[in-house]
């Protein structure tokens, strides 16, 4: 699918079926001719139709850093659920990734991480007596352990797996590859899913390779790990708006908390460039800054000075 023919194809189920004026017709399609710019600028470049709730996430938060208006912002959001909500009318697509789809906060954009106490907590909340609660540990573990994008996560194939020499090769974005250190903890539970839980199952031949399958023996899709992250998040009592990405986050955090080289990090996040790795100095610095003004007497206001 083409985003003209995809354009022309929203602006009739607008005006059509959906009865908007002309002008809030031709707003939507405004927006999403951003969308498209932003699609097609991708490497590679994205059809209408391959677009992922982590690029939709990108395109929202990218515009909200130009401060456009509240009503603006909604506007947009708006545009681009009613866009793939025609799409999935259309059978163009199987499932709506705007589902997931958060509105960008006002103010400066700091990521949202977690704290290793969260981490476990989350871990802490799955069901072990469940059917395929291993695998389910696993994944949280290798989002957290390795700082996978939540694609990444869904495309890692047991033959990329060289727990011998303690990583695994991650094809990233633009199809570029990158070797990423994995610890043996990450490592034991990957294991135990896969020699257990994993042999049981009745795998679909597409996805022989596939280390994370769902009941049926086909790939985990990316809504699906969305969709897990935020009840296992719920049942943690976790006050946060997260997702798989904020243990990507976490794990960046933590490493430039622990004094890890910043190209490390980069490398091991697969950034194309430092200054996007670098947000993680500013979250460290948001941290230290926290923990003076909470901790340090003379921020206390106990009369020390």
């Amino acid at each position: 699918m083409q985003w003209p023919q995809a354009l022309a194809d929203f602006k009739i189920y607008l005006s059509l079926e959906r009865g908007l004026s002309k002008r809030t017709v031709e707003a939507y399609i405004g927006d999403l001719g951003k969308l498209r710019d932003f699609a097609l600028a991708q490497t590679p470049p994205l059809p209408p139709d391959k677009l992922r709730i982590e690029d939709l996430q990108g395109f929202i938060n990218v515009l909200a850093r130009s401060r456009p208006a509240a009503t603006s912002q909604a506007r947009l959001v708006s545009a681009v659920r009613s866009f793939h909500r025609s799409l999935l009318l259309e059978k163009q697509i199987t499932e709506d990734p705007t589902d997931l789809l958060e509105s960008p906060r006002t103010g400066r954009h700091l990521p949202t991480f977690l704290s290793v106490e969260e981490i476990d907590a989350m871990a802490a909340a799955i069901d072990m007596s469940m059917p395929l609660a291993h695998r389910d540990r696993a994944m949280l573990e290798v989002l957290y352990g390795c700082g996978l994008r939540v694609s990444e996560l869904c495309g890692l194939r047991i033959s990329r797996l060289h727990f011998q020499d303690g990583y695994i090769r991650v094809v990233g974005k633009g199809d570029k590859e990158r070797l990423v250190p994995i610890g043996p903890e990450t490592m034991a539970h990957v294991e135990r899913y896969r020699q257990g839980e994993r042999v049981h199952l009745t795998v679909k031949p597409k996805a022989e390779d596939l280390l994370f399958l769902n009941s049926r023996g086909s790939g985990i899709s990316r809504v699906w790990v969305f969709k897990v992250v935020k009840k296992l998040a719920l049942k943690a009592g976790i006050d946060k708006v997260i997702g798989p990405h904020t243990f990507r986050h976490s794990f960046a955090t933590h490493l430039v908390e622990g004094g890890a080289d910043l190209r490390a990090v980069q490398e091991m996040l697969g950034h194309a460039s430092i200054t996007t790795t670098e947000i993680y100095t500013h979250l460290d610095r948001e941290y230290l800054r926290s923990n003076i003004m909470r901790f340090h007497p003379a921020q206390s206001g106990d009369g020390h000075f």
